[in-house]
């Protein structure tokens, strides 16, 4: 039973640890918080990794175990409906809260004065991810090209065909799915081992984010970061909570349940990295297999709605710095440009950065190299973005089972009834 496991043994606890250690080694020894950053990414690593495979596993014997595909069709296109709206939601909401609390105001930056080769990468980066490249990118070099690179979406591509083949294939599909149910057991197994290194990453990523940014860095900015975070709190508890409750569970409880993938995100800054547990947790909380193997990969991509209220808070904000006026025009403007750009951000450190330069470059009136503002705070802002996206990707597989007459009720019930005991007796299974 988990009630006679030490405290120390329970891995969120080990998290918080891991982080308050890291906070103190990079404000207090910026030089070791910084040269312990390989501890950070290499728990990254490991779990990228196992993340193509883990996904192919998943979409394949979720679809090839389906009887009738035009339910692939019909939740794929609920899943882009759900995604859209609550995406375009999110969108506005930045905007919203940018235009009326303008934590940019006041800071009369000249643009001038800025230094354009200090972001020259990041918007060098953007321009090369056009919609069409985008589009075209999604189309691997070849089938087992996408799983040695680990793009999200070209895996999910050829787990999808690959899924459909199987499922029409009878007999013979019967056998693939069943040992391609066995391959994922054996890549779950890796990843729960995996995951009881996360305090070490947690570590090594808070200590080198400390050391190389400082505490210090947050203060210039402080008006930004407060209002982003609180505008992400104000997302998940009110336009979140709406949908969960609507959906038979509290967000509150929802967000305990996820409390291990939570802490592990804040310590590294990418949701990418608990991609794989939130699979399985979804499925224990009682949403089908089919579904959760459709979302929860193609929401890394299409639902990410703290990198949305970012783009459009950041964009205002940068405006109300450099004292560029907008019109309302524009500002829907920015909100239509938006919708197409942030569709192909992915879950990695960074992703919400160079979508948001992708925006700016669209957009003459705002000087692109005024994002240069935003580097020394944009680890933090990454962090709050991260979290948010998880519980929205989470929120969206339990509310798309229930659309599909698939969820699990007495599951969900129980689960939310004790979402810290049963996350802890998931996370003792593991070990």
């Amino acid at each position: 039973m988990t009630s006679s496991r030490p405290w120390y043994k329970v891995l969120y606890i080990q998290v918080l640890i891991a982080i308050a250690i890291g906070i103190a080694i990079g404000h207090y020894f910026p030089k070791t918080g910084v040269a312990m950053k390989p501890l950070g990414d290499g728990f990254i690593a490991l779990i990228k990794m196992m993340i193509a495979p883990v996904i192919f596993c998943t979409v394949v014997h979720g679809i090839g175990s389906m009887s009738d595909l035009k339910k692939v069709g019909r939740i794929g296109i609920k899943t882009l409906f759900y995604f859209e709206a609550v995406s375009t939601l999110a969108l506005a909401i930045g905007l919203l809260v940018g235009e009326v609390l303008q934590p940019g105001k006041g800071f009369n930056i000249d643009p001038s004065t800025l230094d354009p080769k200090a972001v020259a990468s990041y918007v060098a980066r953007a321009k090369e991810e056009g919609i069409v490249a985008h589009l075209m990118g999604i189309i691997p070099d070849s089938f087992f090209g996408a799983l040695a690179r680990g793009d999200l979406l070209q895996v999910l591509l050829v787990s999808i065909l690959s899924g459909l083949v199987i499922a029409r294939l009878g007999e013979v599909g019967q056998k693939i799915n069943a040992a391609i149910d066995a391959a994922a057991k054996l890549f779950f197994g890796i990843i729960g081992m995996i995951v009881r290194v996360a305090p070490i990453g947690a570590f090594g990523a808070m200590a080198f984010t400390i050391g190389a940014y400082g505490i210090g860095s947050l203060a210039n900015l402080a008006a930004l970061i407060a209002t982003f975070y609180l505008t992400s709190i104000l997302f998940v508890l009110v336009v979140l909570g709406t949908i969960a409750h609507f959906a038979g569970f509290s967000i509150l409880r929802f967000i305990a349940y996820i409390k291990d993938e939570l802490l592990i995100v804040l310590g590294t800054s990418s949701s990418e990295t608990v991609l794989p547990h939130m699979i399985q947790k979804m499925e224990h909380l009682g949403a089908s297999k089919s579904v959760v193997g459709l979302v929860i990969p193609t929401g890394y991509s299409f639902n990410l709605d703290g990198t949305n209220i970012y783009m459009t808070l950041a964009t205002l904000f940068l405006a109300q710095a450099t004292n560029t006026p907008l019109t309302l025009g524009q500002e829907m403007g920015i909100l239509a440009i938006a919708m197409i750009t942030s569709k192909g951000a992915s879950g990695v450190t960074g992703a919400g950065f160079v979508t948001l330069a992708a925006t700016l470059a669209v957009i003459p009136d705002i000087p692109v190299q005024s994002i240069a503002i935003l580097l020394g705070i944009d680890k933090f802002m990454s962090e709050c973005r991260a979290l948010t996206n998880l519980v929205g990707n989470g929120v969206a597989t339990v509310v798309m089972s229930r659309w599909e007459g698939e969820l699990d009720a007495k599951a969900l019930h129980e689960t939310m009834a004790h979402p810290l005991r049963v996350g802890e007796e998931l996370e003792a299974q593991s070990v």
